[in-house]
């Protein structure tokens, strides 16, 4: 699939849980803290969420975040992925996540973040129910856990938290950032 093609999967993937889930776009809407209007351009391809509103959207619509990763694509052997055959969310905020895990039903998933110069994932603190871990591969990642200061890693850095552990992240330098993150 293309850019434009994943972010229509996307679109598909919110909208029909929406649906059978029986809520409104204003439901949701209230839910996640966003306009009615934001959420319809969303639903349509138009608009790209924030990785702290796709986060929104799946505690409101109690599935995991990893939900939209979901949708399969062809492989040739099940337990590799190539990149030709990977599943990726474009996020608004020039964040770009990229599933690197040949399943998502496995005991942890992995993905591959992109993120441009000043990108990030949005003012709002994020609580995942997946304890975290990543490796910056390129670049810089800044992260605020809690209400605790910004820690800047550099490539090669790691870290990893808790459960429910809030947070944000970001990269603050003019140059591209990628990230692999495992999540349980």
């Amino acid at each position: 699939m293309n850019k434009q093609e994943e972010i229509a999967a996307l679109a598909i993937l919110i909208h029909d849980l929406r649906k059978h889930k029986k809520y409104t776009l204003k439901d949701l809407a209230d839910q996640i803290g966003r306009s009615v209007g934001f959420l319809s351009q969303v639903e349509r391809g138009l608009s790209r969420p924030t990785v702290a509103d796709l986060t929104a959207i799946s505690h409101a619509l109690d599935v995991p975040t990893t939900y939209f990763y979901s949708l399969p694509k062809p492989k040739a052997v099940a337990w590799v992925t190539r990149p030709n055959e990977r599943r990726t969310v474009y996020y608004a905020n020039g964040i770009t996540d990229i599933l690197v895990s040949p399943s998502m039903r496995a005991s942890f998933s992995m993905l591959e973040s992109h993120l441009e110069a000043g990108a990030s994932s949005g003012e709002r603190h994020l609580s995942d129910s997946s304890e975290q871990g990543g490796y910056v591969l390129e670049g810089e990642l800044t992260l605020w856990l809690g209400d605790d200061e910004a820690v800047t890693l550099h490539a090669g850095d790691s870290f990893q938290f808790d459960s429910h552990t809030r947070c944000r992240y970001g990269n603050l330098s003019e140059h591209l950032t990628r990230v692999l993150w495992v999540y349980t």
